[in-house]
């Protein structure tokens, strides 16, 4: 499994739509700026076919150390929880059966 990073990402956008690197770079952190500042408002984002982000509420719990099997309070907090959409289910279902054959 390879790694993709923001600069690989802005460089092959960049490449596809013969756009400048700068403006591309700042689209697209502008985007996840977005995204995280919806996330904190307790919004929920909705890109159809891709998928949906939205923020949980996880309750405080104690949990274990395994290695001491000392207890440990852990305290509430915010998750971002991703559901994929149609569209990725499918792409990803394709994908994982093409390689399963190889």
């Amino acid at each position: 499994m390879a790694t993709i990073t923001k600069k690989e990402l802005i460089d092959r956008i960049a490449d596809a739509t013969q756009a400048k690197r700068v403006v591309v770079k700042r689209i697209v952190q502008s985007f996840l700026d977005e995204i995280v500042s919806e996330l904190a408002s307790d919004n929920r984002l909705e890109f159809r076919d891709f998928g949906v982000f939205e923020t949980r509420n996880r309750n405080a719990r104690v949990a274990q150390n395994p290695k001491t099997l000392e207890r440990v309070k852990v305290p509430s907090k915010r998750s971002v929880k991703f559901k994929m959409g149609r569209m990725m289910k499918e792409k990803l279902s394709t994908d994982s059966a093409v390689a399963k054959q190889a």
